[in-house]
């Protein structure tokens, strides 16, 4: 499926990966290849995204790696649509 995690400054990473995290209003949910369509609100939390990704230099800083290896995101809030296989992530 293929993510885009949007800041108010830039497009911190777009690509394709095999599932994201995130931390819904209503508790932390995951999403994988496939997912009914879905628009949540986002609350402070990590997003923690499997797969390999290629983030551009300027923002690695803003990324950090768990102990599974999986890709994490701090954020203050946010919202998150899912629709066929395109995840969009607009954080704060």
């Amino acid at each position: 499926m293929y993510l885009e995690i949007v800041s108010p400054e830039a497009t911190l990473f777009a690509g394709e990966v095999n599932s994201v995290t995130v931390p819904g209003i209503n508790g932390e949910f995951q999403m994988l290849k496939d997912h009914a369509p879905i628009v949540s609100l986002l609350q402070q939390g990590n997003v923690v995204v499997d797969g390999t990704l290629t983030i551009a230099e300027e923002y690695q800083n803003k990324f950090t790696q768990d102990a599974k290896g999986k890709t994490v995101l701090a954020i203050s809030s946010g919202t998150v649509e899912m629709k066929d296989n395109k995840v969009i992530v607009l954080a704060d």
